[in-house]
């Protein structure tokens, strides 16, 4: 789920190539595909995706605001403390994610993956739990040391995705009467509904990123700009984060197999997601990017039982080091060139 700051060297003839690829997949597609809300699965070219992008973009989701989000705040020490016990109880390294359920997702359509990536969870996509520490739907890997450095909530029940997501807490409501938000894997929104988006982002992927050099809109939902609320959520609207999307369904939910060729349909967006950071970050707790490497250094993990003749801290995490029954039989590549010459 490509959920990068933009800074990264995303080359243009890989763009190029993947839109091509996924075009053609849409259009062979577009005859199969719902005519549904904004978010919905459409083609690329059909004009029902006006915030779409080629280059990387998010948006804010419907009610995100930060500008209440301080890591000092309690909400955030508590959400912070119970990810950070959580990765270190249940999902410290890469073996205890292979483990858990957790699949290999690295940025799809990215050449320089600035030393992370996410692994994503099918089974805790799919639950009715949102801002769940125990059970978060992506988490951040360090590829150096192969260990946990935060997760990425994913805004989705039973898979589908949820716009409004919940806030992380609410302290400026015009009452007085500070509101917070559930995070013991409750559903903690006041009203939720079902979002635009086929499913998703995407994280993406990564999810988290630095705004610089990624395009930012309202698209849907408002940036609420509520001082005391904090609800850090983005979606992507942008090619790489829905192919990201795309690719997760594909490879792992195997959207196609079940839904024929309305499964091949590109979201016109991705699910709205949030990263919660356990390593020092100088951008804060919900930074979008990713902390420089010297923030995230461990010590290696151990290689455990992965069938992989790579070691952490001396061979980098990726789609060449991992044990070969965690590769799925068709990589992002595989999928972004269909068209012949591209």
């Amino acid at each position: 789920m490509y959920d990068d700051d933009g800074s990264r060297n995303l080359s243009r003839r890989t763009l190029l190539r993947a839109s091509a690829g996924v075009g053609a997949i849409s259009v062979f597609g577009a005859g199969q595909a719902s005519a549904s809300t904004p978010g919905g699965a459409q083609s690329w070219f059909d004009g029902s995706c006006p915030d779409a992008t080629i280059e990387p973009s998010m948006g804010h989701c419907e009610g995100s605001s930060m500008d209440g989000c301080d890591d000092d705040h309690p909400e955030t020490v508590a959400l912070q403390t119970a990810v950070r016990e959580s990765l270190e109880e249940q999902y410290p390294d890469v073996a205890a994610l292979v483990d858990a359920g957790f699949k290999p997702y690295f940025d799809t359509l990215n050449r320089d993956d600035d030393g992370w990536s996410h692994w994503i969870n099918p089974e805790y996509v799919g639950d009715d739990e949102i801002l769940n520490p125990e059970r978060p739907e992506s988490v951040l890997v360090d590829n150096d040391s192969w260990r946990s450095i935060g997760v990425m909530f994913i805004a989705t029940r039973g898979g589908e995705p949820v716009d409004p997501p919940p806030a992380v807490y609410d302290d400026g409501d015009a009452d007085g009467n500070a509101e917070h938000d559930v995070i013991d894997g409750e559903a903690a929104a006041d009203e939720d509904h079902d979002g635009d988006g086929d499913g998703h982002d995407e994280h993406d992927e990564d999810h988290g990123d630095h705004d610089e050099g990624h395009d930012n809109h309202d698209g849907h939902g408002d940036h609420d700009g509520t001082p005391g609320r904090c609800s850090p959520w983005h979606y992507h609207a942008g090619l790489p984060g829905r192919f990201g999307w795309w690719y997760y369904r594909q490879a792992y939910e195997q959207d196609f197999a079940q839904d024929g060729l309305a499964g091949l349909e590109l979201p016109c967006r991705t699910p709205c997601m949030m990263h919660v950071w356990t390593v020092d970050h100088p951008e804060g707790v919900y930074a979008h990017g990713a902390p420089p490497p010297e923030y995230r250094e461990q010590a290696p993990a151990e290689n455990a039982d992965l069938e992989t003749d790579a070691e952490p801290g001396t061979d980098e995490l990726s789609w060449e080091t991992l044990p070969e029954d965690l590769v799925p039989q068709h990589l992002p590549d595989d999928l972004a060139a269909l068209v012949p010459g591209l």
